[in-house]
């Protein structure tokens, strides 16, 4: 009798443990345990492959609460009053709390950039694609919304789409499986309902698959752009403009071998940082690459409050060169500047003017309140780094010639042991001056006060903390640096519009900037194929 209960009784209780391993699989799938759809390769597989560029922006509060640490308390004010304002205005419109009624099911989101209406080219078309993580909260989220919204649904491949007016204006939207997608176009959610039912999409684009799921490595990634076809895309721009000047066929040729091109934004300890990772066809690249040394950095003073810096100014002209051959208007334009350049200076381009210059080179603002620069609050100076001194040596007496006919006075004068040359004006001011810093090296600086700094130079750049912590973490080694010291540049804007008595910077924009404290950015080249470039826009650390 009991072997017999249990013979019954044992598909009864597997019958049960289906049904419940059933409804937990299901209420599971609901919830978005075995979803994906917040992957950018899956969100891509809706966006028509039309698509110009794809971008995710990140859901995930934690990235976002990164920017906490940063920042005055005026610069935290400014943005949380945008937050609340941006939060009071979803709430007056619809009543909605983004915290209770979009969080729980927002997965992700991407937006797409669609091309242009011909006939309104200066329209953006935007096709927004939201991952849906948990069926259950959207599905509730969604009858709050058809319960305070109006809204039209119709039919388009046997799916609805739901046409709701806003202040903003109408907006489309329809769900297609784990993801919604919205846009102010009703043909966009059409080109997204005929992608998720079979015709091609931005997934299958050729690149795409690789950056959408590699993307760009960041800490606390709050953006990402994937832009698969960069040549195409940047021809297609061009063409959606009609302000926008042709381009030559040799220049279109080039653009459309840059095969494909991502970009992520992120939050560290020292700022906001963005990278792009570039792939090429490596016979574009006509320059060789080659890191910059990093030295001629140190041969500018603690003042400097911006600098360029790289390499091998004479291998990129000899491109430029080799590539006019194949060019003929560029061929034209290089003959006419190399005939002024003869006719009016009697100087050899090739030759006089780029052929030295093959090391480092660096250019940079400077502040000084002497002079006759004490009125802008900063001068300019450049430091080339070369093997050939003696051709360098020569240009700069010939350009010492042409100085002197335009009633300009050269006069050599001593500076620490250091042999300058100065060029003054006819009110004995001094104009400019150069010299060499060492055997390879030659400065050329604006002002007398400049051309003191550079020869003494006692406490260079490169030691600074502020150069450390702006450009100190960006990857090496490198191409060379673009260097931005916020504070010291804000000082010389405050001081110049206060001078000019213009209106002051809004409060909220000055409190943004002077939160920032610098920006640098450099590149470079891994393999043949790959160009990467870096960029922190430093904050400076939160402060009570």
């Amino acid at each position: 009798m009991s072997e017999k209960k249990r013979g019954i009784l044992n598909p009864v209780i597997i019958g049960a443990a289906v049904i419940v391993a059933g409804g937990v699989v299901g209420y599971l799938y609901l919830k978005g345990v075995f979803s994906d759809a917040t992957s950018p390769l899956a969100s891509a597989k809706v966006v028509p492959d039309e698509a110009l560029m794809t971008g995710m922006i990140s859901t995930d509060p934690k990235a976002w609460g990164q920017l906490q640490q940063f920042g005055t308390p005026e610069a935290q004010a400014a943005i949380n009053k945008g937050l609340n304002d941006f939060n009071k205005q979803m709430t007056a419109e619809s009543k909605i709390d983004y915290a209770k009624d979009i969080y729980p099911w927002l997965g992700s989101v991407m937006f797409a950039v669609l091309p242009s209406d011909p006939n309104q080219p200066s329209k953006q078309n935007l096709l927004m694609v939201v991952g849906i993580k948990d069926k259950i909260s959207a599905w509730n989220f969604s009858n709050k919304i058809k319960s305070q919204i109006k809204g039209q649904e119709t039919d388009y491949n046997g799916v609805k789409i739901l046409e709701t007016t806003g202040s903003s204006g109408k907006t489309y939207s329809a769900v297609l499986n784990d993801h919604l997608v919205l846009a102010p176009e009703r043909k966009a959610v059409e080109q997204a309902i005929d992608t998720f039912k079979g015709q091609p999409s931005f997934a299958k684009k050729e690149n795409a698959a690789s950056i959408l799921s590699k993307g760009v490595d960041v800490q606390n990634t709050l953006a990402q752009i994937y832009i698969p076809e960069y040549g195409n895309v940047i021809q297609q721009l061009i063409a959606s403009n009609p302000n926008s000047p042709p381009l030559p066929p040799q220049s279109l040729a080039q653009l459309k071998q840059v095969k494909s091109l991502v970009m992520g934004l992120g939050v560290d300890n020292s700022g906001l940082r963005m990278k792009a990772i570039g792939k090429v066809d490596p016979s574009l690249i006509k320059v060789e690459y080659k890191p910059t040394p990093g030295k001629v950095v140190a041969q500018f003073p603690l003042e400097t409050i911006a600098l360029i810096s790289g390499q091998g100014i004479s291998r990129g002209w000899a491109a430029v060169v080799a590539e006019s051959q194949k060019n003929s208007q560029l061929q034209q334009q290089l003959d006419q500047y190399r005939q002024q350049m003869k006719t009016s200076y009697n100087l050899d381009l090739d030759k006089d003017i780029f052929g030295w210059m093959d090391g480092e080179f660096a250019l940079a603002a400077i502040s000084s309140n002497q002079g006759f620069l004490a009125q802008f609050g900063f001068g300019g100076a450049l430091v080339f780094k070369t093997s050939d001194r003696q051709t360098a040596e020569a240009t700069l007496a010939k350009i010492d010639a042409i100085a002197q006919t335009n009633s300009i006075t050269v006069a050599e004068r001593n500076v620490q042991g250091k042999t300058v040359k100065e060029w003054k004006l006819p009110s004995q001011e001094i104009l400019l001056g150069y010299g060499w810093l060492d055997n390879e090296s030659v400065f050329v600086a604006v002002g007398s006060s400049l051309i003191d700094v550079m020869v003494t130079n006692s406490n260079s750049l490169d030691g600074s903390e502020s150069f450390k912590a702006i450009a100190g973490s960006l990857q090496k080694p490198n191409i060379g640096y673009f260097y931005v010291d916020m504070d010291k540049t804000m000082s010389l804007v405050n001081r110049n519009l206060a001078a000019a008595q213009n209106n002051p910077i809004p409060a909220e924009a000055n409190a943004i900037l002077t939160s920032i404290r610098g920006i640098g950015m450099t590149a470079t080249q891994p393999d043949a194929s790959t160009s990467q470039m870096e960029m922190l826009l430093a904050l400076k650390p939160k402060t009570k």
